[in-house]
Order: structure tokens, then C-alpha cells, then sequence
């Protein structure tokens, strides 16, 4: 493949080569690539923001991510915390650090799967920045979207007897990503054997190119459910309940056998010998939504398509409790994945 370096382009020759592509297709972009800022006029919605920094090394591996494929996650799991908030994606700005063994080429693949995001999900993409790098990729993205006036969803709304709800299923991501890291460590020992990624594709698929749930969004709206709390499974069932519970000062009960599990999540698990459970509650990555909804709601909400019921809201002093199969009980622990943590701490 042709190899074009950044450096020959010079940054705005960089910037246009990489955002030509791009159309605008929201009224409220004013204003997009080309100038000091971008320019959106929202009138009388409410503004939503985001943002997501992805580092090689840390969120991101190279050796079995392609670069079209981070490029769309990149911009999804931004897309996701709009929907989230019950709102709609409108405009992203992207932001790279490059180092220089990236050329022109590779940034276009990255770019490409930003674009093919931005046009699944109706986004203009609305300016950035560009700069080089010591420590390989950088990505930077930043969402804005809109809201409608009081139908905006916090963390905090959560009240006792809420219906705890979960969209697609779990775990599924997070078992993707062990197979990629273990054929990695197959093809760092035997270069020339090929990885076995036989009846694997769904899971991969979660890991690598993931949706955000805009359509569970879409049937809510049209079942007229309007969620009192919500946020997006990034981090893992477990601790996206804590931050639920901790804003909105409730307890929970969840139930194990009611966490939705795909067959191939489960199948790669057993091969693994890890507890499926466990995955679901604390791999992360699956981008699905987590939401409570008022027990008055659940005649409109078990026929929601792609929702399951997974427990209750509590008052705060009866705790965040996972029943077992068996009816055990034991305290629910946010062990979700943590960027910052030191190993061995």
C-alpha cells in the first residue's frame, strides 16, 4: 500500500485530505471543518457534551485492532453516552496524537471508520486538532448532541421499587477481547499459525465493532417509557449500578440468572474457564443501556423489544446485593474495568 508521511502534507494539507469526505446533514451545524470553531445553533433544545480519550497501549491494541475499526468505536462510544441521557448525537470534533511511524494512509483508515459512524448515525463531524506524538495514537473525540426539555435522563432519578433494565446482552465484549489477547499470544510464539476465530464472530464483533443502542432509545420514545435514570454499560454492570445507586441514593437487587448472556459469550467462558457472570457484571465494553424505569411502566416495558429485567431498586440501607441461582445472597462489588488503577493495587 501506498505510504504518504504526514510531514508532506503539512497539518492543514492533513486536515483537508482527511475531512473532504465528510458531509453535514444536521440544521443545527452552522458551521463545520475550515474555521477557529465550529458553529451549531440549537434553539431551543438542550445541549449535551461528551468526551472519550483513547490511548494505544491502554485502550487499545494495534496488533489485533484495525484501524478502520477503532476509528468507528472511537466515535460510537461517544454516540452512546448521548444516547444515554436519552438525547441524540449531533456534531463530533476529533483530536489525534500521531506518532510517526503512522502515515497519511493510516490516518485514513481511521478517518474511514469515523466516517462510516458519522453516516450510520446521522453525525456531521465538526472540526478537531492534529498533533504529534511520542507515545504512538492519541484519540481524542468530543460529542455534542441534543435534548428535549424534561425528557433529559440523569444518574440521580433511581427511586425505590424502580424496575432495573438492561438492553442486548453482557459479557459478550469483554469475552471478544480475551480471545483476541489469546491468539496475540499465539502469534507472538508461532508467527505463521493462524488465529481460530471459528463460530467467534458475534463476540468479536462486540469488541471490535460495537453499537450504540440508539434504536432501544427509539422504542422507549415510541412505547412512550420515559427511563428515571439511565447511563451506558462501559465499565461493567457492577459499577455502572454503583453510580446509579451512589447519585440517586437507593440500594439494588439483582438477579444472576436474570443478566442477559449471549450463547457464544457463554460457549467462549467455559472454553476459558471464567465465570460468565462475573464477565457480565465486570468486563465492560458492551455499550449497552442500563436504565430504571417506574414499576407503574411494566406493562409497557416487558413489550419492549431487546429489554431485559435484571432486579429492583432498594432504599439505600438494604445495599447493592446479587441473588445467586440459589437464592444466595452476597454484596455487589463495582470491579469494572478502572484506566487508572496501578497493578497490584
Amino acid at each position: 500500500m501506498e505510504r504518504t508521511e504526514i510531514a508532506t502534507l503539512g497539518e492543514f494539507g492533513l486536515i483537508k485530505r482527511l475531512t473532504e469526505k465528510f458531509s453535514v446533514r444536521n440544521s443545527s451545524t452552522e458551521k463545520g471543518v475550515g474555521d477557529d470553531a465550529a458553529v451549531l445553533d440549537y434553539k431551543d433544545k438542550k445541549v449535551l457534551i461528551t468526551t472519550d480519550l483513547l490511548l494505544e497501549g491502554i485502550h487499545f491494541d494495534l496488533t489485533y485492532v484495525p484501524l478502520r475499526h477503532l476509528g468507528y468505536k472511537a466515535a460510537i462510544i461517544n454516540f452512546s453516552d448521548i444516547y444515554a441521557m436519552n438525547g441524540q448525537p449531533k456534531q463530533i470534533t476529533v483530536s489525534l496524537g500521531v506518532s510517526r511511524r503512522f502515515s497519511v494512509e493510516d490516518l485514513e483508515e481511521l478517518y474511514a471508520g469515523i466516517r462510516l459512524a458519522c453516516n450510520e448515525y446521522e453525525v456531521d463531524l465538526a472540526g478537531g486538532d492534529t498533533s504529534a506524538s511520542m507515545t504512538g495514537l492519541t484519540i481524542s473525540i468530543t460529542c455534542v448532541g441534543e435534548g428535549d426539555e424534561g425528557k433529559i435522563v440523569y444518574r440521580n432519578g433511581a427511586k425505590p421499587n424502580d424496575l432495573i433494565c438492561v438492553s442486548g446482552d453482557l459479557g459478550a465484549a469483554y469475552m471478544g477481547l480475551q480471545l483476541l489477547e489469546r491468539e496475540k499470544i499465539v502469534f507472538e510464539t508461532s508467527p505463521n499459525v493462524q488465529p481460530d476465530f471459528t463460530d467467534r464472530d458475534y463476540i468479536l464483533q462486540r469488541q471490535l465493532k460495537p453499537q450504540a443502542r440508539r434504536d432501544i432509545i427509539a422504542r422507549l420514545r415510541k412505547h412512550n417509557v420515559l427511563p428515571t435514570a439511565m447511563m451506558d454499560i462501559s465499565d461493567g454492570l457492577s459499577s455502572e449500578l454503583f453510580h446509579i445507586c451512589t447519585q440517586s441514593n437507593v440500594g439494588c437487587r439483582i438477579f444472576s440468572d436474570k443478566i442477559p448472556i449471549s450463547e457464544q459469550a457463554a460457549m467462549m467462558a467455559e472454553e476459558l474457564n471464567f465465570d460468565i457472570v462475573t464477565a457480565a457484571l465486570n468486563g465492560g465494553e458492551d455499550y449497552e443501556l442500563l436504565f430504571t424505569v417506574a414499576l407503574d411502566d411494566y406493562e409497557k416495558i416487558i413489550g419492549v423489544e431487546g429489554i431485559g429485567l435484571v432486579g429492583h431498586i432498594v432504599p439505600a440501607e438494604s445495599g447493592l446485593v446479587l441473588v445467586g441461582r440459589q437464592g444466595e445472597e452476597v454484596a455487589l462489588k463495582a470491579q469494572g474495568w478502572n484506566s487508572l488503577q496501578q497493578e497490584g493495587s
